[in-house]
């Protein structure tokens, strides 16, 4: 198709059905029979729509060889790290002969403990979570049987009781980096954004950032942070102007649990009439697209999605194969990137 953007309303008039159908079908939808959710995922593959113009194979969902379901709560879009990891992950297993198929677990479904109705697990030979961070969701999925890698999990898991294989990008190094070269340029105060009880590579970033004040004898003042529950930052659009509201005082620097926080709270500075990086320097983590839109550009923390991608996919088909070896818990290094948002630092 020859436009410049596929919309969900090409996918439709493609496959003659409503819009509203396909939406709903995107979204995971229990009323959308799975033969219909199928078609329009293969059809969004086929145009290249949004997060799936990352996914090649037109294997995905075919019933041919084995099968390994991707469990998500929130299916990533096209700025968020997940695509391109997925995309790393579906070659990988595709090559060893298997097909990935997507199960997206609604509120209702964490809340009963229930998995999705088009989920079938005795026709499952592996599962891989992302953006699974409900403690006793994923204790039920553990209990399946079933060898299963998280991709990220809940900031609560405690690996020797976590029957599952756990992958992180590198989180807590990298902050503890990135804040380590703001103290060394002068910055002397210092505010977290982000609930840092949001998942497991959250809590990381947290730690990190309190290591490094904690070495440097600089004290953590929990009035220049904002880290509320995470459901909080999308209650409503000027949220997070509030909160920056309520500060007596702002830090010299802030550091932020991902991109996106970081850019919507560089909105919120700017609707105050307060420069970055000239009044307060801002960090973010993920290295996704808006973080080089942004004005200025965003310093950020670099993620190897694709390898991500790859490396999941080989820790579980190791995991299939010798369902007995020891549990892992595996990180992939990240790089920081200096950028305009934080002012003489290297």
């Amino acid at each position: 198709m020859n436009k410049e953007k596929v919309t969900i309303q090409d996918i439709a008039d493609a496959l003659g059905i409503s819009r509203n159908t396909a939406s709903k079908a995107l979204n995971g939808r229990s009323e959308i029979p799975e033969e219909t959710r199928n078609k329009v995922i293969k059809k969004a593959i086929e145009l290249k729509y949004k997060q799936f113009s990352y996914l090649e194979s037109d294997q995905l969902l075919s019933k041919n060889s084995g099968n390994i379901a991707l469990l998500t709560a929130n299916l990533p879009n096209t700025s968020h790290f997940g695509s391109t990891l997925i995309s790393g992950l579906e070659k990988r297993i595709s090559a060893e002969g298997y097909n990935l198929s997507f199960h997206i677990i609604r509120e209702v479904d964490q809340a009963s403990l229930s998995l999705p109705n088009n989920f079938d697990v005795s026709n499952v030979d592996g599962i891989i979570c992302i953006e699974m961070f409900n403690p006793a969701y994923s204790e039920m999925i553990t209990s399946l049987g079933v060898p299963t890698i998280f991709i990220d999990c809940a900031s609560t898991v405690s690996y020797p009781e976590f029957k599952a294989d756990i992958l992180l990008m590198e989180n807590q190094h990298s902050v503890y980096q990135l804040t380590r070269k703001l103290i060394a340029s002068g910055y002397n105060s210092f505010g977290f954004i982000g609930d840092y009880n949001h998942c497991l590579s959250f809590n990381e970033r947290w730690l990190g950032f309190n290591r490094a004040l904690s070495e440097a004898g600089i004290p953590l003042d929990l009035g220049q942070c904002i880290v509320d529950d995470d459901r909080l930052f999308f209650s409503r659009p000027t949220w997070l102007e509030e909160r920056l509201n309520e500060m007596q005082e702002l830090p010299s620097a802030f550091i932020c649990a991902n991109d996106f926080i970081a850019v919507s709270f560089m909105k919120a500075l700017k609707n105050k009439n307060i420069s970055v990086p000239q009044d307060v320097a801002i960090c973010g983590f993920d290295n996704g697209p808006e973080s080089m839109i942004v004005e200025p550009h965003l310093t950020t923390v670099h993620i190897y999605s694709n390898e991500m991608g790859v490396k999941a996919a080989e820790m579980l088909l190791s995991r299939i194969s010798d369902p007995e070896q020891p549990y892992q818990v595996s990180h992939i290094f990240t790089k920081p990137l200096v950028r305009e948002s934080t002012a003489g630092i290297g």
